[in-house]
């Protein structure tokens, strides 16, 4: 699985995608469209951060849990979680709980909104970061790198910001999945 495969209607997809309903949906509706917005970002930021270590069809499963039991990723209430809320998060079996994942997520939020104070936002410093030209279609999965100098910049950027658990690697697949960097393979149909 390296390549494009026929997905169920017969549709050329980068063979990641195809493994479970769930990554069907995911590859052919989100993953690598531009997504903008405070919410939405820190939503996926958040998520990627989460899966580090885990399998992405872990935390799609978990995905509605997760807004649930985060507010819909409003900034401003996550940033404004105490302890209590710190506890209910580690009490909630419908998200992933790890203490260090958790005390990331909630300090994220409050960059986040500390970059609101300074009169800029989430969704410029990420885009700030799309590179200048588009790069070739990857035709494998094995062309594909899990870092890159924008993502290295990026998680740079956001480290020096306050934000915690953004490493390269995070800031790349965060990169992928709101659509900064198109990596569907060449031949998809959802390039």
């Amino acid at each position: 699985m390296s390549g494009v495969e026929p997905g169920p209607d017969g549709k050329p997809r980068c063979s990641w995608g195809l493994s479970a309903p769930e990554y069907v949906d995911y590859h052919d509706n989100e993953w690598g469209r531009p997504v903008h917005g405070e919410n939405e970002l820190f939503e996926r930021l958040t998520l990627e951060a989460f899966q580090s270590g885990l399998s992405w069809l872990t935390i799609l499963r978990k995905r509605e849990n997760f807004r649930k039991a985060f507010d819909g990723f409003e900034i401003e209430k996550v940033a404004a979680y105490k302890q209590k809320d710190f506890k209910r998060l580690m009490g909630d079996a419908g998200i992933v709980r790890n203490r260090k994942k958790i005390e990331a997520a909630i300090a994220n939020a409050r960059s986040a909104r500390e970059l609101h104070a300074a009169g800029e936002t989430l969704d410029e410093v990420i885009w700030s970061f799309a590179p200048e030209e588009e790069r070739p279609a990857p035709r494998t999965l094995s062309d594909l790198e899990p870092t890159t100098a924008e993502s290295k910049a990026l998680a740079t950027e956001l480290k020096r910001r306050g934000f915690v658990f953004v490493g390269p690697t995070t800031a790349y697949a965060t990169m992928e999945a709101i659509g900064v960097v198109n990596d569907h393979l060449a031949g998809c149909a959802f390039r």
